[in-house]
């Protein structure tokens, strides 16, 4: 089956790799020619662990290929998937202007049957507004299929889904959706069919209770530090229960990334359209804010004033294994720091140089330790492996002082005091609550924006 994935983003790229793989027909098209040129040159434009080796491997067995000219793939391809950006407007909806573009080029080169598949995160009705403008009279269907793909397990989330959503209104599309799919519905992967609408909502309601799960945990980490209980172990006894479940209640510094902050914003922004109140995501988003406030407090408490200081920063990117940097905790953390005066010494596997062209006032060092030389504090932000496994030894004769702030609950805090070092992490016995400073006082660090 031949098939055009319209944008060479992360989720277009992703899918359209992963399709070949299945043995299609794959073109992905993309207005952005130095993109392409780069793909066709087999340079991948993002960081996802194993993305290139497929791209390299079905571009060769000629599964897979590249264009910034629409027509001709638009016009062989009897499944048309959209994957293109949706980026949030000021009042949080979804700007759906390249969705629009894409409707408007099918329109003009649709010369028989064929599944048009919103693949982009797109808010509910977006479906009947591509009807609209490619027209009724026309022979195709829209079908929802909306992607639960996480950074830095990417292609392992498309091979191993843990459901497929097929929203159609048309038996014919979704035909075509399980012949695309029928390698995953081979080896049993649940499938949900409905319809485009309900398709539409799963992926809101999906990614808005995930982040209220992490803002949950993030608000009983504060309150385990002003009652003196364990937020691990808290978190463990949760996740036992199987009505519950162990995933996302791990505290942290917020949410971040593209996916969360955006989507979350744009299930308030439907629900106020629609009349209605998300009052539960709102509250999430809020606590979310505030988290990122309280993580700047937490290292002023143990810091002092950040002027004239050190601090050694690991971690850039929003999670591992990816090298996004889009409203990650840890760039806020670091604009904060540099708007207060502190020098700034980071380190990130992966996201340096996405960090480095919008904060190129940090000192990017080429690992933890060159980051930790003469700093006042290290504080660690993003739970990369290689943060799993510091040398206290190394890092205590490294730092000016060996003070370590663990964002991330990496380590046990016997561990690291053994080691000689003061440590404060989230929500245990060894985090002072904010309001019981540890330090020199200071104001508190604000009026920053993270990116």
């Amino acid at each position: 089956m031949r098939i055009c994935v319209v944008g060479s983003g992360y989720v277009g790229l992703v899918t359209g790799a992963c399709l070949a793989d299945f043995g299609m027909d794959v073109v992905c098209v993309d207005q952005d020619e130095a993109k392409v040129a780069r793909l066709h040159a087999g340079r991948i434009p993002i960081y996802e662990p194993g993305l290139a080796t497929l791209v390299s491997k079905n571009a060769e067995a000629g599964r897979l290929s590249f264009t910034t000219e629409p027509g001709p793939a638009l016009e062989s391809a009897a499944a048309v998937f959209i994957a293109v950006g949706t980026p949030p407007r000021e009042d949080g909806s979804s700007d759906l202007r390249y969705v629009r573009e894409v409707a408007h080029a099918i329109r003009g080169r649709l010369n028989g049957y064929k599944a048009i598949v919103t693949k982009s995160t797109v808010p509910v009705g977006t479906g009947r507004m591509i009807e609209e403008i490619i027209g009724h009279d026309r022979t195709f269907s829209v079908v929802s299929n909306p992607e639960f793909l996480r950074e830095g397990s990417a292609i392992e989330d498309f091979m191993r889904p843990d459901r497929l959503v097929i929203g159609s209104r048309d038996q014919r599309a979704t035909d075509i959706m399980r012949e695309i799919y029928s390698p995953l519905l081979a080896r049993g992967v649940p499938i949900v069919v409905t319809d485009v609408e309900t398709a539409e909502m799963i992926k809101y309601a999906s990614n808005s209770f995930l982040a209220t799960r992490i803002s949950f945990i993030n608000e009983v980490a504060e309150l385990c530090e002003r009652t003196g209980a364990d937020v691990q172990v808290v978190a463990q006894g949760m996740g036992l229960d199987r009505r519950i479940g162990s995933l996302f209640l791990r505290p942290g510094p917020g949410f971040g990334g593209s996916c969360f902050p955006k989507d979350t914003r744009a299930m308030v922004s439907m629900a106020r359209d629609a009349g209605a109140r998300a009052e539960i995501v709102e509250a999430t988003l809020q606590v979310n804010d505030r988290v990122r406030e309280r993580m700047l407090t937490k290292i002023e408490s143990v810091l002092g004033d950040p002027r004239g200081r050190t601090v050694a920063l690991l971690g850039l990117s929003f999670k591992p294994n990816t090298d996004d940097i889009r409203e990650s905790p840890a760039m806020f953390v670091l604009e904060n720091l540099l708007s207060r005066g502190a020098t700034v010494r980071v380190h990130d596997p992966a996201a340096m140089e996405n960090a480095r062209r919008v904060r190129p006032a940090a000192i990017y060092c080429g690992d933890q330790y060159e980051a930790a030389d003469g700093a006042d504090l290290l504080v660690i932000l993003t739970e990369w492996n290689q943060f799993r496994a510091l040398e206290f030894d190394r890092l205590r004769h490294s730092l000016r002082e060996p003070r370590i702030v663990d964002l991330r609950n990496l380590y046990e805090p016997e561990r690291v005091a053994a080691a000689g070092l003061a440590y404060t992490s989230l929500g245990r016995a060894d985090a002072a609550p904010v309001n019981e400073p540890r330090g020199v006082p200071a104001a508190p660090l604000r009026g920053v924006e993270a990116s």
